[in-house]
């Protein structure tokens, strides 16, 4: 087996509704790809904007990156 590849940030909201639909959208695209908190196990601190991140492996990123500028396109009109 392989080393596992670095996975990058392709996505960033403070929904969670906004990160599983991108989520889903990659998936059907066949990119798996999972979501990162870093306040999750922090209850103490305040969560900020963009808390959430959708990450993806990084072979994944230019064609998740054209999914996710498709999807915002046409949440623009």
């Amino acid at each position: 087996m392989g080393a596992e590849l670095p996975r990058v940030s392709v996505f960033e909201a403070d929904e969670m509704v906004q990160i599983q639909i991108v989520k889903k959208k990659l998936e059907d695209a066949g990119i798996a790809c999972s979501v990162s908190n870093k306040y999750l196990n922090n209850l103490l601190s305040t969560p900020t904007a963009s808390a959430l991140k959708l990450e993806v492996n990084i072979q994944d990123e230019q064609k998740a990156f054209e999914i996710i500028d498709h999807y915002l396109a046409e949440k623009e009109n």
